[in-house]
């Protein structure tokens, strides 16, 4: 086709219509999920600002395990699309029981803690009694849920990838009016139900992950969708293709694990603060997934718009490709952080902020909309560069920086010198333009592309020597 072999010309049309077929989707399933949790903070917000720091507290817990198994997430999703594009249903089957089956570790491991050890964990975050104990009765329930997010999100990442984008949307939104409903009689008692409080949010959250994971298989049944349900083809796997897919995934775990971890000694830091900026960041962390809904339609419209195709071979549509997603990703996440400043007061009363701590919130808004034009960015092209291959370029980068400009900076800051709450919050994103540039670098060296389909490698000889790449290895 002349779109995959002419330079000179970029199919804006075919670009820009599955950027929305793809991304549109994800975001608004994201922002749904987000706006669902904006609703439960409001709830919440009645029973006072230690319970709404309190489950901000257990959600930096769930965070934690969300990047504990996202390095296999990013990893499946670079195999997924790869040989979707490369048409190889076998290696989709593989690559998704592969990716289940590491996923499920993480997910009844944090069921484990939060069920089995809930004062330990709320204990590393936070030293304020009340709310431990608010935090304790949220966990010991909602840490049945964790197994069932994990499940969906590993069907969620497989469709997205074989472009069946509307099914994870329709579970998504299934899932935000269950649990809206559902804590909606819990927390408040109604309908002859008991009062629970924040233990009905909790149990909201059980029974929404199991309407959505219904609703996945419900219309994988229905579309007579492959991959998810061949479970005896599930683990058809040699040591060869199990090697190369932690060669990939290693890189990606590693990056998702100690990210994690850095910002959980972060979260530490913050919830060790006034009870009032604690309730401010549980609101932030919940306003900055508005900002994350629109990021993910763009992660996963990357994933599949470059990994696609370099798994069939096109790498220098891939190439152009992802030059373009990262200022496209630039301009739509600085609309949506002017939209979240522009309604901002309201929002934070709404959510139950005022005096200091709604102060202390808006000054994080501001400091993350500048923050956010470069931060996503950075995670687009760490996304794509993952998609086509490359898993280690990007995730050397963010856990460098992080260890040793991050870090230091937040912990000096705070311990050493003392200085104010939102200096500290800012300093949590000092990293981000010098690794934008570092990243810039790389992507318009075109060294990230790193096919795993045999399909593609007999094409990837020609791209190097067009964009004069001199290394060894084809992988």
């Amino acid at each position: 086709m002349s779109r995959q072999n002419n330079r000179e010309k970029f199919d804006w049309h075919y670009f820009i219509r599955h950027i929305a077929i793809i991304a549109v989707p994800v975001a608004l399933q994201n922002l749904l999920t987000t706006t669902g949790s904006m609703v439960d903070t409001m709830m919440l917000a009645f029973l006072g600002e230690q319970t709404v720091g309190a489950v901000g507290l257990c959600a930096q817990f769930s965070s934690l395990m969300f990047a504990g198994y996202w390095g296999f997430v990013g990893g499946g999703m670079l195999f997924f699309a790869q040989y979707w594009g490369a048409k190889n249903d076998d290696g989709i089957t593989r690559s998704f029981g592969l990716t289940l089956s590491f996923m499920m570790v993480v997910g009844v491991l944090f069921s484990f803690l939060a069920l089995g050890v809930p004062e330990f964990v709320m204990n590393v975050y936070t030293d304020k009694p009340e709310i431990q104990r608010i935090g304790i009765s949220y966990l010991r329930i909602v840490g049945f849920a964790y197994i069932l997010q994990v499940l969906a999100m590993a069907v969620s990442a497989l469709l997205r990838s074989i472009e069946q984008v509307k099914i994870p949307l329709y579970g998504g939104i299934a899932s935000v009016f269950a649990n809206c409903f559902f804590n909606y009689l819990l927390i408040f008692g109604k309908c002859g139900l008991p009062k629970m409080g924040v233990r009905g949010a909790a149990l909201g959250t059980v029974l929404a992950g199991l309407v959505n994971l219904g609703i996945l298989l419900f219309f994988i049944v229905k579309n007579k969708i492959p991959y998810v349900l061949e479970f005896s083809r599930h683990f058809r796997w040699n040591k060869a293709f199990v090697s190369q897919y932690l060669q990939k995934c290693f890189p990606i775990l590693c990056n998702e694990v100690l990210i994690g971890i850095g910002n959980m000694m972060i979260n530490i830091v913050l919830g060790h603060q006034s009870e009032k900026a604690i309730a401010a960041v549980a609101v932030f962390r919940t306003l900055e997934g508005l900002v994350i809904a629109f990021f993910s339609g763009f992660s996963n419209a990357a994933t599949v718009l470059v990994g696609k195709e370099v798994g069939a071979g096109n790498h220098e549509v891939a190439f152009r490709r992802a030059k373009r997603l990262v200022y496209l990703c630039s301009a739509l996440i600085g609309t949506a952080c002017l939209c979240i400043i522009a309604v901002h007061n309201p929002l934070l009363h709404a959510m139950g902020l005022s005096g200091e701590s709604y102060r202390i919130g808006t000054g994080m808004l501001m400091i993350y909309s500048v923050a956010a034009l470069i931060r996503m960015g950075n995670w687009t092209q760490n996304d794509t560069y993952r998609a086509a291959g490359d898993a280690a370029f990007g995730s050397i980068m963010e856990i460098t920086f992080m260890y040793l400009m991050v870090l230091p900076c937040v912990y000096l800051a705070n311990y050493a010198f003392h200085a104010p709450f939102l200096l500290v919050f800012a300093l949590c994103y000092v990293d981000e333009p010098v690794r934008y540039i570092i990243m810039q670098c790389h992507m318009y060296s075109g060294k990230w592309v790193k096919p795993v389909s045999e399909e593609a490698m007999k094409t990837i000889g020609a791209f190097r020597e067009r964009h004069g790449i001199r290394q060894k290895g084809g992988r």
